[in-house]
């Protein structure tokens, strides 16, 4: 079966049996007069309504997107310390990058972990996120440990998933079946029957 046209969808049946690239999703909203702000699974929502309703807009309790943020801290510019407080404007940046060199030393880089924590701990200080980072520090150095993967990643996981069922298998083999994955129909989650697609 081929992949349709997104702008070819017709039901909320439909539109949720095959994955779609974000892109494809902004596009389609341009189009539908849709909004298109906020992460993926927001953005899928929108088109869910749509189809359902014909709506091009939800009540504002029913968009789940995230609010603008409130504070209008520089993190660009501004001093850092242990007692600056995270706001919900934080994003990762070269300077707060240098704040954490300087607090941990040059080993440090932004894991996904970290930056989850970040985002899911508004009102915390920099001095907590230090403390976090060495915690996450500690339980890497446990050879099964595994970094949360976003459940809007879908790549991630399937990779992950791909590379442990097999271990004789490249990262550009997971790309390859991933890839024939997304093309058809169904729930992209990774399965040993994918290395049937490449004879299909």
């Amino acid at each position: 079966m081929q992949r349709p046209l997104l702008k070819n969808i017709s039901s909320v049946e439909e539109f949720k049996n095959w994955y779609w690239l974000k892109e494809e999703l902004i596009a389609y909203c341009r189009e539908a007069g849709i909004k298109t702000t906020g992460g993926k699974f927001e953005i899928a929502e929108r088109i869910v309504n749509y189809l359902n309703t014909g709506a091009t807009k939800t009540n504002q309790s029913q968009d789940k997107s995230i609010t603008k943020p409130t504070s209008k801290f520089d993190w660009k510019n501004e001093q850092l310390t242990l007692n600056t407080v995270i706001t919900d404007n934080y994003k990762n940046n070269s300077h707060v990058r240098k704040f954490f060199i300087e607090q941990v030393g040059a080993k440090f880089s932004f894991s996904i972990d970290l930056m989850q924590w970040m985002k899911d701990n508004v009102g915390k200080t920099l001095g907590d996120a230090v403390v976090e980072w060495h915690r996450l520090q500690e339980l890497k150095k446990n050879p099964n440990y595994q970094s949360v993967i976003p459940a809007h990643n879908q790549y991630n996981q399937y990779t992950r998933d791909f590379l442990a069922d097999n271990p004789d298998k490249s990262i550009q083999d997971a790309r390859k079946y991933w890839k024939l994955k997304r093309s058809k129909p169904g729930k992209i989650k990774y399965s040993k029957s994918d290395l049937l697609l490449a004879e299909d």
